[in-house]
């Protein structure tokens, strides 16, 4: 569609590709010319840690708290009792409330870096956790006040229902009802504070939108949804995805210098636009970066890094893994800030074999794939071919870290204890 916005937030999510759909752009265009608005995504607390698929929603609610809004980090306390269902195959296993607080512990310490609770200006960002207003509901006044306004005919219409159903998978009546509870939400944070705005991927788009019903029916509120569109890699893979598995925001999941090694390996053709959505770079800047070609896109892909890196971990650490990178590729070194597996004189004992420390170093997932990465000349012990899969490895071996590296990318170091 062509639409000129006239808020600094649409613009930027327009110019930048956030923008997959809205409910009504002109109508928060115009609501969004007032500072101080409120928006919020929820994160339902499925692990310890939210991974680069998340990143695109941090950096909206970022955008809005730098355009002069009020973002909303809301966890999930409630919510992640119940799963959500949409377009996935099979019911989430149930957490305890235990693990849900541990997770919603680990998944707080990454926002920090983006989204500042302490501006004392009224764009100050809010965390909020909805078991706040979950947990304590009674069944029969939520089924009378709330569940009347659901119509369970249009609620199977939707795309992430129906997909399931259509598939002849299960889907519990508690998965069911998360998309009244999402709706719930959105009410709740209206009642409360005020939010116009809800903000997802764009398969929350159903969600969005009974929450935006919801409210007008019992609020009789004008409120808004948009959404951002589902990533994928240009070859085709999902975003926040690794050979290795997740890309995790934590630092203590996923050392900042993978994480920078993971965006110094962005495909040729996903630079310029992982350069709008990841990094606050003038737009011109990207474009332009993402235009190189050849041996000068490399250039491109560090800045990429970079500036991904020092947003979550800070510019130190982003500096401390271009050198190790640099160390490690130009200069055939160890660096200073690979992943090290340090090991215990107990666990080496008389000796561990090279098939054992390729899997526990991260670089293979199993005993099997370690030794087809060896068979097929992709490994390498001290930068020198590895082709004897039944090395033994002793402590003394280990009195100075050795290097593992699978393929040209890929490297850990492997050290003793102490």
């Amino acid at each position: 569609m062509t639409y000129h916005p006239k808020s600094d937030f649409i613009a930027v999510m327009m110019e930048r590709g956030y923008l997959s759909d809205c409910t009504d752009y002109q109508g928060l265009d115009e609501a969004l010319m007032t500072p101080g608005q409120s928006a919020y995504i929820g994160f339902d607390a499925t692990a310890t840690s939210l991974h680069v698929g998340s990143l695109i929603q941090i950096m909206m609610l970022r955008w809005f708290q730098k355009t002069g809004h009020k973002p909303i980090t809301l966890m999930g306390g409630g919510t992640t009792k119940v799963g959500d269902p949409s377009f996935r195959a099979d019911e989430r296993p149930l957490l305890t409330d235990d693990q849900i607080d541990s997770n919603i512990a680990g998944i707080k310490k990454v926002f920090a870096a983006y989204i500042d609770y302490d501006t004392g200006a009224e764009n100050s960002a809010m965390m909020l956790n909805n078991a706040e207003w979950l947990d304590d509901l009674n069944y029969l006044t939520f089924l009378r006040d709330i569940g009347r306004h659901f119509s369970v005919n249009r609620m199977l219409s939707f795309e992430s229902v129906k997909s399931r159903l259509d598939r002849e998978q299960s889907l519990s009546f508690l998965e069911f009802n998360y998309m009244i509870l999402q709706a719930y939400d959105f009410l709740e944070l209206n009642r409360r504070y005020g939010c116009v705005l809800q903000m997802g991927g764009s398969d929350q788009w159903g969600n969005i939108v009974n929450g935006i019903d919801l409210t007008r029916r019992v609020l009789d509120h004008e409120i808004y949804g948009l959404t951002s569109p589902l990533l994928t890699t240009s070859d085709g893979k999902k975003m926040g995805k690794s050979q290795n598995g997740a890309i995790w925001l934590n630092g203590d999941l996923l050392s900042p210098y993978e994480f920078w090694q993971f965006w110094r390996n962005t495909t040729d053709a996903d630079v310029g636009r992982f350069l709008k959505l990841y990094t606050e770079l003038p737009v011109g800047e990207c474009n332009r970066l993402g235009a190189l070609e050849g041996s000068e896109v490399n250039a491109a892909k560090v800045i990429l890094a970079n500036e991904v890196t020092t947003l979550l971990h800070g510019a130190e650490a982003a500096a401390a893994a271009e050198a190790t990178a640099r160390e490690v590729f130009e200069k055939g070194g160890i660096g200073d800030d690979l992943p090290t597996l340090a090991l215990s004189a107990a666990d080496v004992g008389d000796g561990i074999s090279i098939v054992q420390l390729i899997v526990k170093s991260g670089l293979a997932k199993s005993g099997k794939d370690a030794k087809r990465l060896i068979a097929e000349n992709g490994a390498k012990i001290d930068d020198q071919p590895l082709t004897d899969a039944g090395l033994m490895i002793d402590a003394a071996a280990l009195a100075s870290p050795i290097k593992l590296s699978a393929g040209k990318k890929r490297h850990a170091l492997v050290q003793l204890e102490g």
